[in-house]
């Protein structure tokens, strides 16, 4: 069993790794995307590139390389997807290829819960366009839809997912400190913003 949770982390760890939104920047000939806006290498640091294809890219890949790890570790059992979707996450903030230093999470928070909870996309969505929709604040819609996700996983009975996305979300906020210090101070850029 340990040989199962150790080879889902690790598997979770390389998918979550891959760094699409530079992957994909350099492929459409925008340079290093961590000299670009926030310096971010998720989708909406891609998005402050104008080019929305590249942006849309990048949130499918990051998306898909949480989704991906944790359905394949499933035919284990919730506990191995749920462990397989932490590595996909640790990855995705900690990737060696870039010295450690990678995005924020939330993209490939929704691939884990695409993979483990389906409905629960449903509930981070409407959370998230909503409060997007009010503020256009990627940042505040974020922090939005990852808190009442895990609560929303335990009453839909997803335990393992509510578990999971209750770890999840706190290292989103810890990822976000500038962001919320931004946020509280009406310094963070909005949704669309270039530069």
């Amino acid at each position: 069993m340990w040989l199962i949770a150790l080879a889902c982390l690790a598997g979770g760890y390389l998918s979550g790794s891959i760094p699409f939104g530079l992957v994909f920047a350099r492929l459409f000939g925008l340079g290093d995307l961590r000299k670009i806006g926030s310096g971010n290498i998720g989708a909406t640091n891609a998005l402050r590139t104008g080019n929305k294809a590249m942006a849309a890219l990048t949130l499918a890949g990051d998306v898909l390389k949480g989704t991906v790890p944790v359905l394949v570790a499933a035919r284990w059992g919730n506990e191995a997807a749920a462990i397989a979707g932490l590595g996909a996450f640790l990855g995705h903030l900690f990737p060696v290829w870039l010295g450690f230093k990678g995005g924020k999470g939330v993209a490939t928070y929704l691939g884990i819960l695409l993979g483990m909870a389906p409905v629960g996309v449903l509930v981070f969505a409407a959370v998230w366009l909503s409060v997007a929709a009010i503020w256009r604040y990627s940042s505040l819609a974020a922090l939005a839809a990852t808190l009442v996700v895990p609560a929303a996983c335990l009453i839909l009975g997803y335990p393992a997912a509510a578990a999971l996305t209750a770890v999840l979300t706190i290292i989103v906020y810890l990822k976000h400190h500038a962001n919320i210090r931004r946020l509280l101070a009406g310094t963070e850029g909005k949704i669309g913003a270039k530069g």
